[in-house]
């Protein structure tokens, strides 16, 4: 008799490939905490049971790997990678110490090789961390201790007022970085951007001056690759002038360190993000370490060097290197690269249709796979000028999105940013995605927005 455990497993996968019609059931929280059943009891429940619980979980959860799921920076599924993910929770080891993951301390030094040398470093240092906000908090510590080495342990008290700078439009775990760190959210200075949501250099010295003038002292650039909402590129090499002129660490850029998330367009799956830095000098062990005697002995009978645990602010540090080594061993630097290739083709032909359809207004060119664009309805054209059109304009995007979820045929994101009012966002990266998919998505909006 197949063991109960091994057949909830297999219902876990079947239920994950099945070929689900709607990207999302939707359910008022009440509804669906009612159908789930969530209450925790004295005693277990039969088989039977638990297969139905599998399914219902299921059945109500995002399917973030159906084509048609648009909402987020990542998508769709790489079932090598998948492969991995469930290998990972089955060996269920820790990495900290090669004694207990001999495989994954060398695989993971191999892994942030080579994307180091992507970046363009031949040597250097890094760690897999659990998501990107977490690989920009390493940073901003690294880069903190770099400059302060007496904060590990006389503490803030001991340092000045510290300014970090970042775009207007960078990711919101740079403030969420300074406040954990005590730095403060208010000597986080906001760099002005352009248009198309890149950092302008020129205001990144003029506010680097007005921290100075302030009393503040700089000590952190925060630049960034594809921001979340247009997906701007913040022109490096200008801004890692600024940074070498004025002595600072810049993260992301040839010069410092760099957050990576393969999670996102390279489809390994969450998490999987990496702290990459040039360093050579184990500045991350130095500032994170403190030498638990329990796990770090220093005279065990292998190389001490392969214990990479004190890199890390964590203890237990789950394996988050062996999904990304085997989908890329699988299908190969060549097979990633025609997958980015692929999503920028997607990119350009949604483009195109949207340009040739009425009522759909592009944010601006993109400059990655983020689309961003309002949906004007019949209503609107041409009504521009009317005073009330913003306010309007801005209810169209929610009310769509409240529909599409309730009908559970697509999903995709929208926000208001800067001066304008709430437009879409919409991700191109899922490599289940098919012309087909991003034509019937236009169709969806129309039929869902013609009204208002």
């Amino acid at each position: 008799m197949v063991h109960t455990t091994q057949c909830c497993i297999l219902m876990g996968c079947l239920c994950l490939f099945y070929p689900w019609s709607q990207v999302c059931e939707w359910r008022e929280p009440e509804e669906l905490a009612a159908l789930l059943d969530l209450e925790l009891r004295e005693n277990g429940e039969p088989q039977h049971q638990l297969l139905q619980r599998i399914r219902d979980v299921a059945k109500y959860s995002v399917k973030t790997n159906h084509p048609r799921f648009f909402n987020q920076l990542f998508a769709g599924v790489d079932y090598h990678a998948l492969t991995g993910r469930f290998l990972t929770e089955a060996l269920n080891t820790s990495q900290y110490t090669y004694e207990v993951a001999p495989v994954f301390v060398l695989m993971e030094d191999e892994v942030l090789s080579k994307l180091r040398s992507l970046v363009g470093w031949a040597e250097g240092d890094g760690i897999f961390c659990p998501g990107g906000t977490m690989s920009n908090m390493y940073a901003m510590n690294v880069a903190r201790y770099r400059a302060f080495p007496e904060v590990k342990l006389k503490g803030m008290w001991s340092l000045p007022r510290l300014a970090v700078f970042t775009s207007q439009q960078s990711h919101y775990s740079v403030m969420k970085a300074a406040a954990f760190q005590g730095i403060g959210t208010e000597n986080v200075f906001k760099v002005k951007v352009d248009d198309r949501g890149c950092m302008i250099p020129e205001d990144l010295g003029e506010t680097i001056e007005l921290a100075k003038s302030q009393g503040a002292v700089p000590f952190f650039v925060h630049a960034t690759s594809g921001t979340t909402v247009q997906g701007a590129f913040d022109p490096l090499e200008p801004i890692a002038d600024i940074c070498d002129r004025q002595g600072l660490w810049m993260h992301v850029d040839v010069t410092d360190s760099v957050t990576w998330n393969p999670h996102k367009m390279m489809l390994t799956g969450l998490q999987c993000s990496a702290i990459l830095l040039k360093d050579t000098t184990h500045l991350l062990k130095h500032c994170h370490s403190a030498d638990a005697k329990y796990l770090f002995q220093q005279d065990k009978f292998y190389d001490t060097s392969l214990d990479t645990g004190d890199k890390s602010i964590q203890c237990g540090r789950k394996v988050d290197c062996l999904k990304l080594w085997l989908m890329w061993k699988a299908v190969g630097s060549k097979g990633l690269e025609e997958r980015v290739d692929r999503a920028f083709t997607h990119t350009r032909y949604l483009v195109e249709e949207m340009q040739r359809r009425e009522g759909f207004e592009l944010i601006g060119k993109p400059l990655f796979v983020n689309v961003c664009f309002w949906f004007i309805p019949p209503s609107l054209r041409g009504k521009e000028n009317s005073p009330d059109y913003n306010d309007r304009l801005s209810k169209v995007a929610p009310v769509i999105k409240e529909r599409m979820m309730k009908q559970g045929t697509m999903m995709l994101g929208y926000q208001p940013q800067g001066g304008r009012v709430n437009f879409f966002r919409m991700i191109v990266i899922s490599p289940q995605l098919s012309h087909q998919d991003m034509t019937f998505c236009l169709n969806e909006i129309e039929r869902l927005g013609n009204d208002l």
